[in-house]
């Protein structure tokens, strides 16, 4: 904990507090957390068609070097867990490698953009489902009641133990992944189409136009990877489980991703996949998976996207509380929130503040008479996905200069070459994502300009902020960021 207990109250002293459960998470499970984030099933039965759309056959190569961007960021990101292990992960790192002011903006920007990427799901759950319910009993649900629903239920997922929620997203990613295996199966065994073929691969398919509108809805795909660090202090081994959890989540979602997009040009063929997607790309995969496994696996995947879609929910809501956590016990935050549960050792105060914030947005959309997919999942959900790629690019500048600062026995490649390099590549895919925002909102240009801006205008506000702390709040201020046992020594 970054606050000394001599600074509060003797009552708000937490040393005989209950803390999180420490050496729970094994490799496996953080990596159930940060994949589930991610939704697998959703990502590739609701995005992937559009990626084919626009990049033609060579999609799959798009998900590709997505993965390996973000693998080269890994690189310095787990090193860097090595030199700092308190629970605030990004903006502990942004604040060692870039100062305090930028740590405390990246906080800011960590909220908003995980709440964000959370919050605006609720809306995809409530479609997710009334299409389900309307494919299964040609039944039509209102999409308020699901998503108030899917709040108390993911609530109470985060009240409980983090090994209960480990379980379970372990579960549901098995069912969500193991229904696209399935359908890679019958189209291995079938041969495809016609024939399988690597065409994909070729240079001629993979470097035409719409190769950046596939990289900017590639990146999109892995958002959540990042907060296997998130998990440190409930992991078993940090050291070596956080970053063999870190390169498991990329490097699965990487090839994975890829496999499957493959298998979709596979289904249909390299010169009528293009066409099926753009005819119907909301079925595009239930088409495949009905011609080539049948009508009832077709079924089987309306449901897992909904449970795909709950698996995320959880995943971001357990994020969102260990961040909360971390920046009450910063003082940042009402220390209230940083209480633990005596039993189930959660962050409980900071999942019922994080659902409270989640009705409210949910409320006020309904109340607008918005659409819980055109304007609640994409207007919340595309700030939140640009705040956390700004994150990842402050962390590998973070990486970069943290270690040019201090005395250290780690290699060049891991501190100097990899994080420079991840910058690079992070800052070509935030102007890849901006510049083909249309796509991911559908929006009026006025409204997406606010949709872009309002990721950096956030961090910008923690500058202030932290103005304000170091002035009035010296004591936070001054220990903002650091380890437990250390002295501060960085401005």
């Amino acid at each position: 904990m970054s606050v000394s207990t001599a600074e509060l109250p003797e009552e708000e002293a937490p040393s005989d507090a209950p803390g999180l459960r420490s050496g729970t998470l094994g490799t496996a499970d953080i990596a159930f957390f940060v994949v589930s984030a991610a939704a697998p099933l959703t990502v590739m039965a609701g995005v992937a068609p559009l990626a084919l759309l626009l990049g033609g056959v060579g999609a799959p190569v798009g998900y590709l070097l997505a993965g390996l961007t973000l693998a080269v960021f890994a690189v310095g990101f787990t090193t860097m867990s090595r030199h700092v292990t308190s629970g605030g992960a990004f903006y502990a790192y942004i604040t060692r490698g870039l100062g305090r002011p930028a740590g405390i903006g990246a906080a800011l920007l960590a909220l908003v953009g995980y709440n964000g990427m959370e919050i605006g799901v609720y809306g995809l759950l409530a479609t997710t489902t009334r299409d389900t319910a309307h494919a299964l009993f040609g039944a039509d649900v209102p999409w308020l009641p699901v998503s108030l629903a899917g709040l108390v239920l993911i609530g109470y997922g985060g009240y409980r133990s983090i090994d209960f929620g480990a379980k379970l997203l372990g579960v549901l990613l098995v069912a969500e992944t193991g229904i696209l295996v399935l359908l890679a199966g019958g189209v291995l065994v079938r041969g495809g189409a016609h024939g399988l073929s690597l065409s994909s691969l070729a240079p001629a398919h993979v470097f035409v136009p719409g190769t950046a509108a596939v990289l900017a809805f590639a990146f999109a795909a892995f958002t959540g990877f990042e907060s296997t660090v998130i998990y440190r202090r409930e992991a078993r081994d940090p050291a070596r489980t956080v970053p063999r959890a870190t390169y498991a989540a990329v490097g699965f979602l990487g090839l994975f991703y890829a496999f499957t997009v493959w298998i979709a040009v596979q289904a249909f063929g390299d010169d009528r996949v293009v066409q099926a997607a753009g005819k119907d790309p909301a079925g595009l995969f239930f088409t495949a998976i009905t011609t080539y496994v049948g009508g009832w696996a077709a079924d089987v995947m309306h449901v897992f996207i909904v449970t795909s879609v709950i698996a995320s929910l959880l995943a971001f809501h357990n994020a969102i509380n260990r961040y909360a956590l971390a920046l009450a016990e910063e003082g940042v935050l009402p220390r209230r929130l940083g209480r633990v549960h005596p039993r189930h050792r959660s962050p409980y105060l900071a999942g019922v503040a994080q659902t409270a914030l989640g009705a409210v947005v949910v409320l006020a959309f309904r109340a607008a008479d918005a659409d819980p997919y055109q304007q609640l999942l994409l207007w919340v959900n595309t700030p939140g996905m640009i705040g956390l790629l700004l994150l990842q690019l402050l962390a590998a500048l973070a990486v970069f200069r943290y270690f040019r600062r201090v005395r250290h026995s780690e290699g060049r490649v891991r501190t100097v070459l990899a994080p420079a390099l991840a910058a690079v590549l992070l800052a070509t895919a935030i102007v890849l994502v901006v510049s083909h925002i249309d796509l991911f909102t559908g929006a009026p240009r006025a409204v997406n300009v606010v949709l872009v801006v309002a990721a950096p205008a956030v961090f910008v506000l923690g500058l202030p902020l932290a103005w304000w702390l170091r002035r009035h709040r010296p004591g936070v201020y001054a220990t903002f960021g650091t380890e437990p046992t250390e002295q501060p020594s960085f401005r």
